[in-house]
């Protein structure tokens, strides 16, 4: 089920930035009083009322602008917008409505989307000041005094912005029953190119020149395998190779894709081996807690002999370390060789993170592996594991519940991670494990 989406659109300088972190909870994204410092659109989780859904920050929409980097902005701005279920239009009470708000209000009316009006910079709470009220002009209905800086009003706008969300039933994801998978990677490592071999047409523009795919592609088909979604992404670059904020948007649109997914193809260019970018790629998909298969693409251009391919696997399994769980399959999307390989590690890794074990498998497991190696001590006083139960899945996610959390060191941690990977596979899937100490108050038992 696909979570809903708020835009954070607005001039240069109003504090769109500010309110991104006051409703996210994080500094992620950048603060500063100078106009188009905020060129990243950045997004984030916020949870209100029972229910998720993703917040986006943009650079300012300066609706005339002359150069190159603000009209980008525009442009990102508008994208946007486009991709919201509701927007939040901020203003700013200091500086009054202005012209360039009222070309801003005109743009948003344009494109239909439900809008909520918020005037920032309103710091002191109580009765709202009379300049609030120039802000009808704007022809966007009530305009919400808030205050970015403090929090003030951040609740009623949300509340808002809930009232315009549509229902969690209405969603354009539920309607597939087969495996989405996002395919995702540096630039030219082949993407678009699987893309077309797997569809067996020309879908997806295929060029040399890094950045081709500004946007994802969604292309749905059916094979011997199963059913399957193959959303194809822009590379993602790290943050200092990424210049235009046309390419910042697809950056922003492949974390999407990587969220709608069940599984992530993780291309790596066999003839550069991997690189610091791929390490951040793969990394994305590994925080979300999606599946991964490893795709080692443009294969047939490698020159081979004795031991090619284990030197690859144990290159790629070494410079991705984090993610050994991840299956590797050697493919090349021009020619299509391999590509039964490839779907037989998406259909295995989408089935073992849906997998769930019993309470008491896992702890038959817990027991054998606690007395093959006593749980750690601190200062004479030893980790205790109570039980262990499994609480969902997609990732598989276990808590554990133990007398003391601050025993758990993280190397104990791994070790039951790799009792539960030898009895039950898992391969394909990253693992959450939750240490819980028995007297927390907690929905799983305390």
């Amino acid at each position: 089920m696909s979570e809903p989406v708020i835009a954070i659109v607005g001039r240069p300088n109003v504090g769109k930035s500010m309110l991104f972190n006051k409703l996210t909870g994080q500094r992620a994204s950048i603060v500063d009083d100078q106009p188009g410092v905020t060129r990243d659109r950045l997004y984030g989780s916020c949870e209100w009322r029972g229910r998720t859904f993703k917040i986006i920050d943009t650079g300012g929409i300066e609706p005339r602008a002359d150069s190159g980097m603000l009209k980008f902005m525009r442009l990102q701005a508008e994208i946007a917008i486009a991709h919201a279920d509701v927007v939040i239009f901020m203003t700013d009470i200091k500086t009054g409505m202005t012209a360039a708000d009222a070309e801003v209000s005109q743009m948003l009316m344009k494109a239909k989307k439900p809008i909520v009006l918020a005037v920032n910079k309103v710091d002191a709470p109580g009765v709202p000041p009379a300049d609030l009220y120039e802000f009808y002009n704007l022809g966007l209905g009530d305009p919400m005094p808030i205050s970015s800086l403090h929090g003030n009003g951040t609740g009623d706008l949300l509340d808002a912005c809930m009232e315009l969300m549509p229902p969690e039933t209405e969603t354009e994801d539920d309607s597939f029953d087969g495996i989405r998978v996002a395919v995702i990677g540096k630039p030219n490592a082949g993407k678009s190119s699987l893309i077309n071999a797997v569809l067996g047409e020309e879908r997806v523009i295929v060029s040399d020149v890094a950045g081709t795919t500004r946007d994802s592609v969604d292309a749905e088909f059916e094979n011997k395998h199963g059913r399957f979604c193959f959303i194809d992404t822009a590379g993602i670059r790290r943050k200092a190779k990424v210049e235009d904020a046309v390419e910042k948007y697809s950056v922003l649109r492949a974390l999407m894709a990587i969220e709608r997914s069940d599984v992530c193809v993780i291309m790596i260019d066999a003839l550069d081996g991997v690189t610091e970018q791929d390490t951040k790629v793969a990394g994305y998909a590994h925080e979300k807690g999606k599946a991964c298969v490893i795709a080692v693409n443009k294969w047939d251009a490698v020159e081979k002999e004795t031991g090619t391919m284990e030197k690859m696997r144990t290159e790629v399994s070494n410079g991705l370390a984090y993610m050994t769980y991840a299956p590797i399959v050697f493919i090349s999307a021009k020619n299509g060789a391999r590509l039964d390989g490839m779907f037989s590690a998406i259909v295995s890794a989408a089935e073992q993170a849906k997998k769930r074990v019993s309470t008491g498998m896992l702890n038959d497991v817990l027991a054998d592996a606690t007395a093959r190696v006593q749980p750690p001590t601190d200062r004479g006083r030893r980790l205790k594991i109570y039980y262990m139960t499994q609480v969902s899945v997609t990732p598989p996610s276990f808590v554990l519940f133990v007398n003391d959390a601050k025993l758990f060191h993280y190397s104990y941690l791994r070790y039951i991670e790799n009792r539960l990977r030898d009895t039950f596979g898992f391969e394909g899937t990253p693992i959450k494990l939750i240490v819980r100490e028995k007297n927390d108050k907690d929905p799983y038992g305390g």
